[in-house]
């Protein structure tokens, strides 16, 4: 009769098993590799929690929406530089866009490190748009963009944009579609966005809303919503949010600045309350000539 109570023990032991993964937190969610590459921002639209696509006023206009390159008739360079103390991740970006002639065109080149250890990975990220002006309300876009990732990630590919943007007074509002080009690579799979944003003097209000229909064989949304308020014509102030479709979990952006005339700084703190629990900061200095 011995095996009996080696089978009441097998059995309880078993239940307290089960009992203890049941009471584990599920793991957090994480975003797919294509994430990496789509929030390289900079520290003004960072602080903006991401929502900045509709804006035109940065340096790195063309990665968002690159008909935005034509929204200012300036001229504008910008230095940034970003780091998150948890994913040990860092990014920073050369971008120089010009839309004083006819036809606009911007250049960006960012250098990214990825993850730790032995899933360490580096990517640089080059990015030229044009954008055409018709007239001052409607302007149209395109951007090429030319990835090459060594590490523990491998990628050698070439993909583009396209976008829309209307100017209606104080309104602007734009659509933009990503990686058109189909590589079959991860880390550019196809998403599109909507956005809109009010610049009303001081006041600027931004909101985008990007879907991506491919990278989890399904629809995920993600959605961002940001303010910017300058104090005194020379320092503005920040708050953004984020809900991350990927890793059902919200971000929190904020930022400050300073406004000279001719160029100035950011700096911004973006922190993720769920997923991967990323910290960061970001630093831009930007120069702008009318």
């Amino acid at each position: 009769m011995w095996h009996r109570p080696t089978l009441l023990l097998a059995l309880l032991l078993s239940l307290s098993a089960a009992a203890q993964e049941d009471a584990e937190p599920p793991a957090p969610a994480v975003s797919p590799r294509a994430e990496d590459l789509r929030n390289l921002t900079s520290a003004r639209s960072l602080g903006m929690g991401g929502a900045w696509r509709a804006l035109g006023m940065g340096g790195d206009s063309g990665t968002g929406n690159p008909a935005a390159v034509a929204a200012f008739r300036t001229y504008r360079a910008e230095l940034t530089g970003g780091w998150d103390w948890v994913g040990k991740d860092a990014f920073g970006s050369v971008s120089v866009a010009d839309a004083t002639n006819p036809l606009a065109g911007g250049v960006t080149q960012q250098l990214i490190t990825l993850g730790k250890g032995s899933e360490r990975a580096t990517a640089h990220l080059n990015t030229v748009a044009l954008a055409l002006p018709l007239g001052e309300v409607f302007m149209l876009g395109v951007a090429s963009r030319y990835l090459v990732m060594r590490g523990a990630r491998q990628a050698n590919a070439f993909t583009g944009d396209a976008g829309l943007l209307l100017r209606l007074g104080l309104f602007s509002l734009g659509v933009s579609a990503h990686n058109l080009i189909d590589t079959k690579n991860p880390e550019l799979t196809r998403y599109y966005s909507a956005h809109a944003a009010v610049l009303a003097g001081m006041l600027t209000l931004a909101a985008d809303a990007r879907a991506d229909f491919t990278t989890n064989a399904s629809t995920t949304f993600t959605y961002s919503g940001g303010l910017e308020y300058v104090l005194g014509e020379n320092f503005p102030i920040r708050a953004g949010y984020t809900w991350d479709g990927f890793t059902r979990a919200s971000q929190l952006g904020v930022g400050l600045g300073l406004i000279t005339p001719g160029g100035g700084f950011d700096v911004a703190y973006h922190q993720d309350l769920g997923g991967e629990r990323g910290r960061s900061v970001a630093l831009t200095f930007k120069v702008q000539v009318q």
